[in-house]
């Protein structure tokens, strides 16, 4: 008894004396402790992302409001008290099921009958995974989990009501959330009733709220969509292949961002800027909470982009491939049509028209906007790069302004005799540089290419081309934007594509543009550098960034404009280019140009057109056929030039040349002039621009003569 009471005494001693040290000199330190709360910053709202305008402040993508329901949740939420609010929330509005997937619905399943769960693994199976030493606590949780995942049958997730799928949606939302970030729950077809019946219960559903969301609106149909891009909806989120740039760049994972083309490459300025605010929390509790910065919605952005100039062009080219869809047995393979047109002084790209026909939802076919390949697909282009190979015998110094070649059919040893249409019609003859492009001579083309390579051309004889000649060719043709990415502010441009053999024939078809393909960007970009002077321009589609204005009649003021960027100046001289500058001329005028329908036009055109022997695959037939693609570029007026085009028909046809290339580049034109006209009636012609490009090229030829 005493040896248990001395040591019950010692015990007690020990205890005191703990208390003393806590109480005394420690007492601060948790006094502190219990005190201690902690500042959370969260960002709450969906601010809008800008608008999109014309050049003209004609809205092309705007926002349409939308009422929406959302939910935050707390540090110490538990999923039972989501739980509660979801079946609460569950009879006030009606939710789609259509993403519930079959592991939520067997989450679900275990979060509403835990008895039953827990009786899906047996004690002894629990005992084995305790008695594994090398499992920790948290691993063998998620075993037990897994196995409890297995064995739900199919017959237990297909249990659920109706009611039960509603509760199961919204639970499935409330916990894609981020604790002290609004989620939202609901956004599409929320009624007024619904808004009505959340509101008057908000005191029952905590962390629900009701507020405005924002719907990402493209004004004009199909218009231009295919590089407008798209944006992420709230319940898809940040792309799962970038979101880790994303979240390093401070998005949350719920958080709208655009996922492709334009509204992907200028994320940074159409994104709004959500409110920051610091919570005060203690023990995962809110006491209090501040705002540290207000919200904004994203910058617009004003497009160089005509928009009812689009929109009649697109008409335009509509109407055409329809008229030949209709005489299927002329143009059987004609599916598509390209028309770009550039201001040639600052690259500002007015429209960018591409139409293919496709099949919609419903199996039928129709003509669908297809703009995206104004830059991304390639195509033979033919004769259009004729100034281009003169220009490359003028700077490789073989070619002299005004040199005559005798047209005539070509044989080289062991190679099919070729020719040009001229030469048929007209026979043998000598033709000026000029007079060739006029009447799109091959012949002298593949002298000039000839030249070029440094070999002489005997009728019969062999001919040894060097690699290297297809090198310089490709080089030369680079500095127009031929065979190069034109630097369009767009992301997924491509280079073109380049044949693969080196024999004298590869060389010929190069010189006439039946060799290497290139897109309807790069030929707009070549015929714009051959109008200006030789500065070839990068094509833009952003002109200005401005500060939303409120209001929506009325745009901000400008927080940047885009400055028009000379990529290079070709190497010929200002005489060798107006050299080529007169050969399109007579193109368009004279009575054998291959464009002269433009010789009536009162805007004065120059223009090139151009034939290519092409191949189309029928996936239906499973064959290839041969046919051709006819292209057209220009530009006016001829001595101050305004506006640069390329119309690109690929496979427009086999046999008889139904000219719809020169047809709609005519149409086109006249429509430009037409409206420019009205334009200046009512005030919207602007020609800042074309002194900053004046600026732009004065620096270039500086620096080019100081080197």
């Amino acid at each position: 008894m005493n040896l248990l009471f001395i040591s019950v005494f010692f015990l007690f001693s020990l205890l005191i004396l703990r208390l003393g040290i806590v109480q005394i000199v420690q007492g601060n330190h948790y006094e502190a402790e219990v005190a201690r709360t902690e500042n959370v910053k969260s960002h709450n709202g969906t601010p809008p992302r800008g608008k999109i305008y014309d050049r003209y402040r004609n809205v092309i993508v705007d926002n349409v409001p939308l009422n929406a329901i959302t939910y935050t949740r707390t540090q110490t939420t538990k999923p039972e008290d989501m739980l509660k609010v979801a079946k609460k929330l569950a009879n006030l509005i009606e939710m789609n099921t259509d993403k519930i997937t079959d592991r939520d619905r067997q989450d679900f399943w275990l979060l509403n009958h835990p008895d039953e769960a827990e009786k899906l693994v047996s004690k002894e199976e629990i005992k084995k995974l305790e008695d594994d030493e090398d499992l920790a606590e948290d691993e063998r949780n998620k075993k037990i989990y897994e196995m409890q995942l297995e064995r739900i049958t199919k017959k237990d997730i297909e249990s659920f009501t109706k009611k039960e799928e509603e509760v199961l949606a919204i639970f499935r939302e409330f916990n894609t959330g981020y604790a002290l970030s609004p989620q939202i729950i609901k956004n599409k077809d929320v009624s007024m009733e619904e808004m009505a019946r959340v509101s008057e219960r908000l005191s029952d559903l905590p962390g629900v709220n009701v507020t405005t969301d924002w719907e990402r609106k493209y004004m004009n149909d199909s218009t231009l969509r295919t590089i407008l891009g798209k944006v992420s909806t709230s319940q898809q989120g940040l792309p799962s292949e970038i979101a880790k740039q994303f979240i390093a760049e401070g998005y949350s994972r719920n958080d709208r961002v655009g996922t492709s083309y334009f509204e992907s490459q200028y994320e940074d300025v159409l994104k709004g800027q959500k409110e920051k605010i610091e919570y005060i929390t203690k023990n995962g509790s809110v006491l209090d909470s501040q705002v540290v910065s207000e919200g904004h919605s994203g910058k617009d952005i004003v497009l160089t982009i005509d928009l009812k100039l689009q929109k009649e062009i697109e008409k335009i080219v509509e109407e055409e491939l329809s008229k030949q869809a209709a005489k299927y047995w002329q143009s059987p393979f004609l599916d598509r049509a390209f028309v770009v047109m550039m201001e040639p002084n600052t690259g500002e790209i007015l429209s960018m028209v591409g139409k293919k026909f496709g099949k919609n939802e419903k199996g039928q076919t129709e003509l669908q906007d297809y703009a995206l390949g104004t830059y991304t697909s390639e195509y033979g282009v033919g004769s259009a790069v004729k100034g281009a190979t003169v220009l490359t015998g003028y700077m490789t110094g073989k070619l002299n302004i005004g040199e005559a070649l005798y047209d005539e059919a070509i044989q080289i040893k062991d190679s099919p005799i070729k020719r040009s249409w001229f030469n048929q019609l007209r026979g043998p003859m000598y033709l000026t540089d000029t007079k060739a492009l006029e009447v799109s001579s091959n012949a002298y083309m593949w002298k000039t290419a000839f030249k070029v390579a440094g070999v002489t051309y005997h009728k019969g004889q062999p001919m040894d081309i060097k690699k290297e000649t297809f090198s310089t060719f490709r080089n030369h043709f680079n500095q127009f934007g031929l065979g190069v990415q034109t630097g369009i502010d767009l992301p997924g441009e491509v280079d073109g594509l380049q044949g693969k053999g080196y024999l004298p024939g590869n060389l010929m078809d190069f010189a006439i543009g039946q060799y290497d393909l290139y897109t309807p960007m790069q030929l707009v970009q070549y015929a714009s550098t051959i109008a200006n002077g030789g500065y070839r321009m990068q094509p833009h589609i952003m002109k200005e960034i401005r500060e939303p204005s409120g209001e929506t009649d009325k745009v901000g003021p400008v927080l940047s404009e885009y400055e028009p960027k000379v990529l290079n100046r070709i190497d010929a001289t200002d005489k060798q280019i107006e050299r080529v500058q007169t050969g399109f001329y007579q193109v368009a005028h004279a009575r054998q140009g291959t464009a002269n329908i433009f010789s009536s036009a009162s805007y004065n055109a120059a223009a090139k057109s151009g034939t290519a022997e092409a191949f189309y695959y029928s996936p239906e037939k499973k064959r290839q056929f041969d046919t051709y693609n006819t292209t057209l570029i220009g530009y006016a007026p001829f001595d101050d030039p305004e506006i640069a085009f390329s119309v690109v028909l690929p496979y427009s046809h086999q046999d008889k040349d139904p000219y719809v290339n020169k047809t709609i580049a005519k149409r086109v034109m006249d429509k430009y002039f037409e409206l420019k006209k009205q334009y200046e009636k009512d005030g919207y012609f602007n020609s800042s621009t074309e002194e900053k490009v004046r600026n732009a090229t004065q620096l270039e030829d500086q620096e080019t003569t100081e080197e």
